[in-house]
C-alpha cells in the first residue's frame, strides 16, 4: 500500500474511464497539423509515461478561425482524419485516453491563411496588431458555429478520441468572448445577463454531447478568473455564476485562470506550485462532476493532499508533463528522485510563439521523439565503454555527463568552482530565478549515485594537465562570459571606455558570490546611480536592475528596444517584467542606445531620431552579449593539430563554450553530444541524423 495509490485510481468520466488521475491538459507544441508524426510521437511519450489522459493542443474547427502562421491542430473536414488517427493510435497504444480540444478562436484569429473575415461577438479589431477587424456574428453565424462544433465532434470520435473538449479559456476562444461582459455588447438573447452570455456555451456543450453520446466524454475548459478585477470574469462573481449555470452539463470540468500569461505564469512571478488554486478550487463545491486543475504541480505529496482534501479530482499539467513525461510512472514506482521538475521558465511556450518545435530546459528530448528518435528514459547502451573527460559542470557538462553514463560510458567531470551548476546555479541567486537551480540539482543528484562518474570540484585544468591524463576523449564545456566592452548588436565595435573612470560592471561581477570584480561588495553601491544597459533583451537586464535596486542603488535601465526585456514577449512575461520595474521606481529609458560615456555621465541617443540625453551615473552594468570561454579548447585544439604532440580520439566543445545561448540550448547541446558519441568514429559535425516531415505531392 503506497501513500500515492490514490493518484492511480481509475475514475469515470461520462462514458469513459480514465486509468488514473493524471491529465496532460491541452498545450501547444509547435508541431500540430504540419508535423503530424512529431505531434503523435510527442503525445505518445506522455501516454507511455503514465498520463491517463493525453490531450492535443487547440484544434481549429473551421477556416473562419485559423491561427496561421502558427502550427496548431486542425480538424476542418475528413481530410484531416489521418493525422488525428495517428495521434489517437499512438496514445491508445499505451493504454491512455486521447482527448481533443476543439476551438473557434473568434477575434483571436486574423485568418492570414484563409483570408476569411474573422467572426466575433461584436464588430471589433482582432486582438493581434494585424490591421484586421472581425465582424459581429449574425444568428446564422451562431447556428453555423454550433454546426461546426457538431461536425468536428463527430470527426473527433471517428478519429478515435475518447474526450472532446469545448473551450472557453485564455481569452483565445469565441466562447470565452461571449462570456466577457466587457466584450459582449449584444442586445439579443446571447448578451446581457450571465445566463444569456452562457447560452451559446450551454447549446454547444449539449450539441457536442449529443454528437458523441456514449462514445466520448465531453470536457469543458473554462477560465474562471481573468485576474483583472471587476472588469473581467472573477471567480467570486461571474466565474461562480457561470459554473453554477453549467454545473452538471459537461462530464469533466477543466478549470484555470486567464489569460495565457497567467495560466502559464513563469516561476519568476508565481514561484509556488498550485498558485491557481485560490481562484479555481471553488468549482468542486458547485458540481458533482470531476474537476481537473493546473498550477505547475511537481510534488507528489501536494497532489495527494489536493485529491484527499477534495480540491481536485484530477492532477492536470502541461509544463510539468513536458519537463518529465514520465512523472506519473516515477511516482508509481517510487523513483521520486528521478523526477525532472519543471523550472517554470516558459522556454516551451516561447517555441510556440516563435513558430518552432517545442523545447524544454529540463527535458532536451522534448520535440525530438520522432525527429531524432530520442526517448527521455530509454538509452542505447554501448558495447564498448569509453572514458570521457568532461570539463565544466554547468548545464551542458552536467547533461553530457549524465547521458554518457546512461549509455554505459565512464566519465570524469571536472569543475573549477566549489559547486556544480555553472550559470544555472549562479543565475538562481537572482530575483525570481531560484527554480533554475533545479537544472543542476536534478543532474547532480543522479550523477552522485552513478558508479560510472567521478566528479572533481575545485579542479581547474590546463591543457598540460589534460594531456597528462590517460583519457583521449575530451569534451570542453567551460561556459561563457559577458562582454566587458559593450560588444553587441548595437555596438559591433564595442563601447569606448578608455577615457572613462566610471565603474564598469557585467552580470558576472554581480553573480560571483555577490561581489564586484574589485572586491567592493554590492552594498557599497547603495545610493549610487547605476545604469543597466541591456542589448541582450532576454531576462538578464530586468533581473540585474531588480537586484541593484534591492541593494539600494538608484537604477536606470536603458535599452535600444521599445520594450524592456523584449524577447520575453515569447515567454509571456514581458508585461509583468516592465510593470514590476516601473513599480520599483527604476528609471526606464527605451529606444535608447549608449552614444558615449564620460566620467560621471552617460550619453543616450534615441535609436530613431539620434537626439541625445545626458544622465549622471556612478557605474554602468553592460548586458550586451556573451563570448565563449574557449581558451582551453583552443589550446587543446592547437596541440592536437601539432603533428606528433597529442593524439586524441575526440575533442569537442559544447554549450555556451561552443555558442552562447539559453540554458535550454546548453542542456540540449550536452545531450546531443552524448547521443552522438561514437567512440571516435567519424561523425559529421552538423548533420547528425534527424527526420524531416516533407509534404508529398500525390
Amino acid at each position: 500500500m503506497s501513500h500515492y495509490d490514490i493518484l492511480f485510481e481509475p475514475l469515470q468520466i461520462g462514458p469513459v474511464t480514465a486509468p488514473n488521475r493524471f491529465i496532460q491538459v491541452p498545450h501547444c507544441n509547435g508541431l500540430g497539423h504540419m508535423r503530424p508524426r512529431s505531434e503523435a510521437a510527442n503525445r505518445a511519450i506522455k501516454a507511455e509515461g503514465g498520463w491517463g489522459i493525453v490531450c492535443t493542443q487547440e484544434v481549429e474547427i473551421h477556416p473562419t478561425a485559423e491561427i496561421s502562421p502558427y502550427f496548431e491542430g486542425r480538424l476542418w473536414d475528413e481530410r484531416d482524419l489521418p493525422v488525428h488517427r495517428l495521434i489517437t493510435e499512438s496514445i491508445h497504444k499505451h493504454g491512455s485516453l486521447a482527448a481533443i480540444e476543439l476551438v473557434h478562436m473568434g477575434h483571436h484569429s486574423a485568418n492570414n491563411f484563409s483570408r476569411l473575415a474573422p467572426l466575433s461577438v461584436r464588430n471589433t479589431p482582432v486582438d493581434s496588431i494585424d490591421p484586421v477587424n472581425a465582424r459581429a456574428m449574425t444568428r446564422r453565424d451562431i447556428n453555423d458555429l454550433r454546426k461546426w462544433h457538431v461536425n468536428a465532434a463527430k470527426l473527433a470520435v471517428d478519429a478515435g478520441y475518447d474526450v472532446v473538449y469545448v473551450y472557453a479559456a485564455h481569452n483565445m476562444s469565441v466562447l470565452m468572448h461571449f462570456l466577457q461582459a466587457r466584450v459582449n455588447n449584444r442586445q439579443d438573447e446571447y448578451g446581457g445577463s450571465v445566463a444569456n452570455r452562457v447560452r451559446l456555451i450551454r447549446e454547444i456543450i449539449e450539441d457536442v454531447g449529443d454528437a458523441v453520446r456514449g462514445k466520448a466524454a465531453v470536457a469543458f475548459r473554462l477560465a474562471v478568473d481573468e485576474l483583472i478585477g471587476p472588469s473581467g470574469i472573477e471567480a467570486t462573481n461571474d466565474g461562480a455564476e457561470i459554473v453554477s449555470e453549467l454545473a452538471e452539463l459537461p462530464d469533466l470540468w477543466d478549470v484555470n485562470v486567464s489569460d495565457w500569461s497567467n495560466d502559464s505564469a513563469t516561476a519568476r512571478f508565481q514561484p509556488e506550485e498550485g498558485y491557481q488554486l485560490p481562484h479555481t478550487e471553488f468549482v468542486k463545491s458547485l458540481t458533482s462532476k470531476p474537476v481537473v486543475g493546473v498550477g505547475r504541480f511537481t510534488s507528489p505529496d501536494k497532489m495527494v493532499s489536493l485529491i484527499k482534501g477534495g480540491k481536485l479530482d484530477f492532477i492536470g499539467a502541461a509544463r510539468p508533463s513536458i519537463a518529465d513525461p514520465f512523472l506519473p510512472n516515477k511516482i508509481k514506482s517510487g523513483e521520486l528522485e528521478k523526477i525532472r521538475e519543471c523550472i517554470g521558465c516558459n522556454i516551451c511556450v516561447s517555441s510556440d510563439n516563435v513558430i518552432a518545435p517545442i523545447r524544454c530546459t529540463q527535458n532536451p528530448t522534448s520535440g525530438e521523439e520522432w525527429r531524432k528518435k530520442w526517448h527521455p528514459e530509454k538509452h542505447t547502451t554501448t558495447n564498448q565503454p569509453e572514458h570521457i573527460l568532461v570539463i565544466g559542470a554547468g548545464p551542458a557538462g552536467l547533461e553530457c555527463a549524465l547521458q554518457l553514463t546512461n549509455q554505459g560510458h565512464h566519465v570524469t567531470l571536472a569543475e573549477k568552482a566549489t559547486e556544480a551548476g555553472g550559470r544555472a546555479l549562479t543565475e538562481s541567486r537572482l530575483p525570481g530565478l531560484s527554480s533554475y537551480k533545479r537544472v543542476a540539482d536534478y543532474r547532480m543528484g543522479l550523477l552522485k549515485t552513478s558508479p560510472l562518474v567521478n566528479v572533481h570540484l575545485q579542479s581547474e585544468l590546463s591543457a598540460t594537465d589534460i594531456l597528462s591524463f590517460d583519457i583521449n576523449h575530451i569534451c570542453v564545456a567551460t561556459g561563457s562570459s559577458w562582454c566587458r566592452d559593450g560588444f553587441g548588436r548595437q555596438h559591433p565595435r564595442g563601447i569606448n571606455t578608455a577615457n572613462s573612470k566610471t565603474t564598469w560592471l557585467t552580470p558576472d561581477d554581480l553573480l560571483s558570490d555577490n561581489k564586484l570584480s574589485d572586491e567592493v561588495a554590492l552594498n557599497q553601491l547603495q545610493g549610487k546611480h547605476v545604469m543597466v544597459y541591456d542589448d541582450d533583451h532576454y531576462y538578464m537586464g530586468g533581473v540585474i536592475a531588480e537586484l541593484l535596486i534591492n541593494h539600494g542603488c538608484r537604477v536606470i535601465l536603458a535599452t535600444p528596444e521599445p520594450l524592456v526585456s523584449a524577447w520575453t514577449v515569447n515567454t509571456l512575461e514581458q508585461h509583468k517584467i516592465q510593470s514590476k520595474l516601473v513599480s520599483l521606481g527604476i528609471n526606464i529609458q527605451t529606444s535608447r542606445t549608449v552614444a558615449d560615456i564620460n566620467e560621471g555621465a552617460v550619453e543616450l541617443s534615441c535609436v530613431y531620431s539620434g537626439k541625445s540625453i545626458h544622465t549622471q551615473i556612478d557605474a554602468v552594468c553592460l548586458i550586451t552579449s556573451r563570448q565563449p570561454n574557449d581558451s582551453l579548447y583552443q589550446a587543446l585544439l592547437k596541440k592536437q593539430q601539432e603533428a606528433g604532440v597529442i593524439e586524441l580520439k575526440t575533442l569537442k566543445c559544447i554549450g555556451d563554450c561552443h555558442a552562447p545561448s539559453t540554458i535550454a540550448a546548453a542542456v540540449y547541446q550536452g545531450h546531443r553530444y552524448a547521443r552522438n558519441f561514437d567512440g571516435g568514429r567519424t561523425t559529421e559535425q552538423y548533420l547528425d541524423s534527424f527526420e524531416r516531415e516533407i509534404v508529398s505531392i500525390t
